[in-house]
């Protein structure tokens, strides 16, 4: 569904047109999942799934695909009474919308579970938000689509993971890594494990509800962790042809990434400027 595209400036650190505010929309209908589409990647040997062809040393071989979810990894369940969207995290896949968005602001709440599971059981628990998803839902790593992420992850949300994509981004360096920095160098992140840590973490605890908002409007984007500004991004390009073009629109995921989490209140609007109370 196309927006309007803004008017003058740069959309994330320009002066812009003023427009009316947008009225929002559910994403999440609060009783099924309908309006998104699944896919679930191989599955660990250790789950029964049936249908699915295992080698002789017991190790599947292919997919769950889409729109099929025996391990009911994706539901809908009351949580602290309001309807969620339940993400058991059995295993790496994606709920997507086929709607394609272009301009708009992205509201959602999630707080963790508590079940991780198999190679992740022990690690910090994690999902992830993908934006201008574009292509198969398989096409990196056969778990997730070409896409940008606005990582989820305990005390990570709002970092930035490049799947299949390339960004740019304000950032210094530090050691092996580079840090959000909006007076920093501009650093081009590209294509596969590609990661710009934010600004601040700015997560609440574990167990309770956080708010993240998504700015996209054109090119750039803006990640936002209760309030707080965490990343600014820009001219995101696809990387998935003989050379890189601007990516401009696409789908919107939500991860299944070995971890129990939950989200709630998944809303869009569009929009032709950045909301005020986020603009530089």
């Amino acid at each position: 569904m196309p927006y309007a595209k803004y008017l003058l400036g740069s959309p994330l650190f320009g002066s812009v047109v003023c427009a009316p505010a947008q009225t929002w929309q559910p994403l999440f209908n609060g009783t099924n999942l309908s309006g998104w589409k699944s896919y679930l990647a191989k599955p660990n040997a250790a789950w029964e799934v049936p249908g699915l062809k295992r080698d002789e040393k017991g190790n599947y071989l292919e997919p769950i695909g889409e729109d099929r979810d025996p391990l009911k990894v994706f539901t809908v369940e009351t949580v602290d009474g309001s309807p969620a969207i339940h993400i058991s995290g059995q295993g790496f896949g994606t709920i997507t919308t086929p709607r394609v968005f272009d301009n708009f602001q992205l509201r959602v709440q999630f707080k963790w579970g508590e079940r991780r599971w198999a190679e992740r059981a022990t690690a910090r628990r994690d999902s992830g938000l993908l934006y201008r998803c574009h292509g198969p839902l398989d096409a990196v790593d056969g778990f997730w689509p070409r896409s940008v992420e606005f990582q989820i992850q305990e005390h990570d949300c709002g970092d930035l993971w490049t799947v299949g994509t390339r960004i740019t981004v304000k950032a210094t360096k530090q050691g092996n890594n580079r840090i959000y920095d909006p007076n920093g160098e501009d650093s081009v992140f590209i294509r596969g494990a590609s990661r710009c840590i934010k600004l601040e973490d700015a997560e609440k605890p574990r167990g309770e509800w956080n708010t993240l908002d998504l700015i996209c409007l054109e090119g750039d984007s803006i990640h936002i962790v209760n309030g707080k500004v965490v990343m600014r991004l820009r001219n995101a390009e696809r990387v998935d042809g003989p050379t890189p073009t601007p990516l401009r629109t696409g789908s919107i995921s939500l991860q299944s990434e070995g971890a129990e989490v939950f989200y709630r209140n998944v809303e869009i609007r569009p929009i032709t400027e950045v909301p005020a109370e986020f603009r530089n």
